[in-house]
This record gives C-alpha cells, sequence and structure tokens, in this order.
C-alpha cells in the first residue's frame, strides 16, 4: 500500500510539471504570435504605403523602410527596384520569383511562404520612376552598409559614390567612425566629400584633393564653377594636381601593355633567334609552330572539362614537346638537305607554313577556337581608382620572363648550350673538336621549335586560336632577332620589350598600320648604321 501511495505522488508530481511546462510553451507561443502579429501589421503598412500614385509619397514609404529595423526591408526594396514586388487582385503583396512566360511562380512578401504560379494578368506591378530607382540603389546600399560581409560593404560604399544626399550625411558619418575595413571607411570618406563639393563646400574640396575617381573629378568640376571664388579656386588648383597625376597613370599603362606586348614578341623571337644564329636558318614555318602549342592548350582544355587551370599547366610541358617533335621532324625531313641555300630554305619553310595551316583548317576547323582562362589569371590588379593592371598579361609578362631565364641556364650551364655556342662561333672549329654539328643542329632546332609552343601557350591567353595565329607575329619575331643581334638571347630580351613599347607609344595616334611602318622603317635606317644588331656577336670569328 505504502509503494502504492509513493507510485501515485510521483505520477501526480509529474504531471504537475508536464502540465506547468505546457502552460508555459502556450504563453510564449502566443506572445510570439502577437509579436509576429504586430510585425506583420506594421510591414504591411509599410507596403501599402508603396501602392500610390504619388511618386513623393513612395519616396517617403522607401525612407520609412529603410529606417525600419524589420530584416526583410532589403528584399523588399531590392524586389521594388527590379519590378517583382506586386499585388494580387484581393489586395495581396507578393513575390515574382521568375517573370518569365504567361505564368509566374510567386511568394508571399510576408512569410516568404510559395504560392504557386499566377498569371501575369492578375498581378499589379508597383511603378516607379528614374528618382525612385536611383533613391531605391542609394538605399540597398545603406541597407548593405551593415553587412557583415566584407566584399558586401565594399561594393555598397562605392556604389554611393555621387549618390549621397543631405538627409545620408549623419548616417554616413557615424558608419565611418564604426567602419573597421579601410577601404569601406575611406570610400565612405570620399562619398561624403563628394557632395560636400558639390554643395560648394571647402571641406569638400579639401578631402578630394588628390582623388583619381571619375566621380571625384565630376564634384570637383562643379565646385570650380561656384560662386565662392575660394572654393573655385582650391577646386581648380585640385583639378590641376589631378590631371598630371593622370598623365603619368596613363604612362604607366601604356608602359604595362607596351611590355606585355613585348613579352609576347620576346616568346615568339627567343626561340628563333637560337635556330637562325647557329643554323643560319629563316625558318617561316616559326610562326606555326607557336599555332600548334596554341592549340594543343585547347585540346588539353577538351580533355579536361571543367579544370581550366590544371589544363593551361599540363599544357606548357605538352607544348613544348608537340612543336619540339615537330621542328625535328620539318629539320629532318626538309632543312637539313638544304643546307648552304638559304633562299630555298626561306621557300620550303614557307610551304611547310602552308600546309601546316590548311592541316589544322581540315583536321579541326577554320574557325577560331577560344582558350578558357583560368579564375586565378582573370580580373585585374587595382592600383588606384586611374590605373589598373590586367592579370592575364602580368602572367604572360611572368612566364616569358621565366622562359628567357630557363634558356640562358640552359645556354650557360650545360654542355648543350657549350656546344650550341661553339657551333654558333665556328662550325668548322667545333667540328675538329670533335661536336657532332648535325645532333647539334636537330637539338637546336627542337628547343627553339619548343620554346615557339611555349609563345603559342601564353598567346592563347590573350587571343583567340585560329590558324593564321602565327602568321601575325612571325615578322615582328624577324624584326626582333634581326634589332636585337642575331644569336643573341640578351639582345632578343632586349629588342622585344623595347619594340612592344615603341608599338604601344605609337599607336594611339598614328593607328596600329602605320605604327609598325615607322617601327620597320626604323630598323631597316638602324641596320644601315649597325648590321649586326644592338648586341653583335663579338670574337674572331664573328668579325669575318
Amino acid at each position: 500500500m505504502r509503494r502504492f501511495l509513493s507510485l501515485a505522488l510521483l505520477c501526480f508530481l509529474l504531471l504537475g510539471a508536464t502540465l506547468t511546462a505546457q502552460a508555459q510553451t502556450d504563453t510564449a507561443n502566443n506572445s510570439g504570435s502577437d509579436n509576429t502579429g504586430a510585425n506583420d501589421s506594421a510591414a504591411l503598412e509599410l507596403l501599402e504605403a508603396l501602392d500610390v500614385e504619388s511618386y513623393t509619397a513612395k519616396g517617403e514609404a522607401i525612407t520609412a523602410i529603410l529606417q525600419s529595423d524589420d530584416e526583410r526591408a532589403r528584399d523588399w526594396l531590392q524586389a521594388l527596384l527590379d519590378g517583382r514586388l506586386q499585388r494580387t487582385e484581393d489586395g495581396r503583396f507578393v513575390l515574382v520569383l521568375e517573370n518569365r512566360g504567361r505564368d509566374w511562380p510567386v511568394a508571399d512578401v510576408l512569410t516568404g511562404e510559395a504560392l504557386g504560379e499566377m498569371s501575369r494578368r492578375d498581378l499589379e506591378r508597383i511603378g516607379i520612376n528614374n528618382n525612385l530607382r536611383n533613391q531605391l540603389r542609394s538605399a540597398i546600399a545603406v541597407v548593405d552598409l551593415y553587412s557583415p560581409n566584407v566584399e558586401r560593404r565594399r561594393t555598397s560604399a562605392e556604389r554611393l559614390l555621387g549618390e549621397v544626399d543631405g538627409e545620408l550625411v549623419p548616417t554616413l558619418d557615424d558608419l565611418i567612425e564604426q567602419e573597421e575595413d579601410e577601404q569601406v571607411r575611406y570610400r565612405l570618406t570620399q562619398a561624403v566629400a563628394i557632395y560636400r563639393a558639390e554643395a560648394g563646400e571647402m571641406a569638400g574640396v579639401e578631402a578630394l584633393d588628390g582623388s583619381l575617381h571619375p566621380r571625384s573629378r565630376v564634384a570637383l568640376s562643379r565646385a570650380a564653377n561656384s560662386d565662392d571664388p575660394v572654393v573655385a579656386n582650391a577646386a581648380a588648383a585640385s583639378l590641376a594636381g589631378i590631371e598630371q597625376q593622370l598623365k603619368l597613370n596613363r604612362g604607366l599603362e601604356t608602359l604595362y601593355f607596351g611590355l606585355s606586348l613585348g613579352s609576347v614578341l620576346v616568346l615568339a623571337a627567343i626561340g628563333l633567334a637560337i635556330t637562325f644564329g647557329v643554323m643560319g636558318v629563316i625558318n617561316m614555318a616559326h610562326g606555326e609552330l607557336m599555332m600548334l602549342g596554341a592549340y594543343t592548350t585547347w585540346a588539353m582544355q577538351q580533355l579536361l572539362p571543367g579544370q581550366p587551370g590544371l589544363a593551361l599547366i599540363l599544357s606548357i610541358p605538352a607544348s613544348f614537346m608537340v612543336a619540339a617533335l615537330a621542328g625535328v621532324a620539318i629539320e629532318r625531313g626538309v632543312i637539313q638537305f638544304l643546307k648552304g641555300r638559304p633562299l630555298e630554305t626561306l621557300l620550303a619553310t614557307f610551304g611547310i607554313s602552308l600546309i601546316l595551316q590548311q592541316l589544322v583548317r581540315t583536321v579541326i576547323s577554320p574557325l577560331n577556337r577560344t582558350v578558357i582562362t583560368p579564375e586565378w589569371m582573370s580580373g585585374s590588379l587595382v592600383v588606384n581608382d586611374a590605373l589598373s593592371l590586367t592579370l592575364n598579361r602580368m602572367y604572360v609578362l611572368g612566364f616569358a620572363l621565366v622562359v628567357f631565364a630557363g634558356l640562358m641556364l640552359i645556354m650557360r650551364r650545360t654542355r648543350l648550350g657549350l656546344e650550341v655556342r661553339a657551333v654558333t662561333q665556328n662550325r668548322a672549329m667545333a667540328r675538329s673538336m670533335g661536336i657532332r654539328a648535325t645532333r647539334v643542329d636537330i637539338m637546336t632546332f627542337a628547343l627553339g621549335s619548343g620554346v615557339a609552343g611555349l609563345a603559342g601557350v601564353a598567346l592563347s591567353q590573350l587571343t583567340n586560336v585560329g590558324p593564321n595565329l602565327g602568321q601575325n607575329y612571325i615578322i615582328d619575331s624577324f624584326m626582333v632577332v634581326v634589332f636585337g643581334g642575331v644569336g643573341n638571347l640578351w639582345g632578343t630580351l632586349v629588342a622585344g620589350l623595347s619594340l612592344g613599347v615603341i608599338n604601344q607609344v605609337l599607336e594611339p595616334w598614328a593607328g596600329a598600320v602605320l605604327a609598325k611602318i615607322i617601327v620597320l622603317v626604323f630598323i631597316i635606317l638602324f641596320i644601315q648604321k649597325r648590321p649586326r644588331g644592338l648586341f653583335p656577336q663579338k670574337g674572331r670569328a664573328a668579325e669575318g
């Protein structure tokens, strides 16, 4: 009996505890429901204020939504800007998820609940004008400034340049003090300064002094027309200083593009410099060897779809081997039978170039192919608001320098390099010393052809790959070799980079074709003065 009473008491206590917990849960749920209902009522009032005819009233409603603490405010503003905030015939606000076709999938604005598809005729769009669109962009940007995502805050701060009004200034001043990211803080300070400069305030003009952003220059130009002579003079002085900085940045940009173009010329010519210097062969098929390297890069990406970075890295040795084997075949099949006959060699290699072009057209396609640039080579390195350096050209420049350094090591530190230099200086003497000149010719032609394949890899990241790819660089390559000094790698490097910069400087005012003509005339005149180039070979054999 005592056990029974104890068990009953225990059950009674457990039941009481359960009922108490349930009551507390119901109370909390009721309270949450009341709060949710209150929040939805307030949100509905904000949305109702948007659906009016007056654009002024809509602007006030946008400001009210912005100032509300509702987490859904940004989505509402973005939907209104995109034209996706609409209303049904019964007055319900919905978000259009996809506005294609006749029936659109929609969701409830307040709850996010999917409501299925509705005919677009049953929906009424909330209209806005251009002024409201600008206001919405600024409002969304302000909302994004409170985001924990740094990139979103940076984008938002960039978007506010030139879009700040008097009402936003106090808010932005507070955000500037609280912001931890230096770039966001700089852009917000710049945005406020632009507003103050356009308003004719001296503080804004002083803050924009030295700023290279286009929107800053617009603000200073307006300030230069101010009625206040002090502000106008200060703005004019700032604009003059900025113009000098812009000229300097344009010069640096021209130099960068010239060096990147020169690096391509170096890659195209450096292999030709080796073969031409050692064997004295004018290989008109050198450009097609570059084309084979570019097509090898494209083929690697077809073998490795979705992995452009890995395909590009693997294509470096693959392109070298393909072009080197093609070079050996050309040397063994044609050139060895035409030694000592330069004109016939030139004509024969020109015929080979046409054969390779037609072979590619027949086997692959006459149409150009696109090689995907890896993500780590895309984009640009932003130096300042007026200067950005594209990453693909930077990688090509670095690649050219690496290839050059590798060839220098081969020529200076290996037995092959020693034999190549010996054959270049005096073939007969090299034979008498036991050097197999025929083997050196084969290895040299293979090395020069392989480097041409590497040039094709670099070109595939700058232009489309096509059968005529190499024809655009063969003449320039010969000019680089002759200008720098036949057989001299240092001369090829200096000549390639110099001609690239000269071309880039001349093109803006002379045009691409006339610039090449001017460069050609310059080289002809230079060769008349120095027939052996910038860095001629030295020694009695070279002089003879």
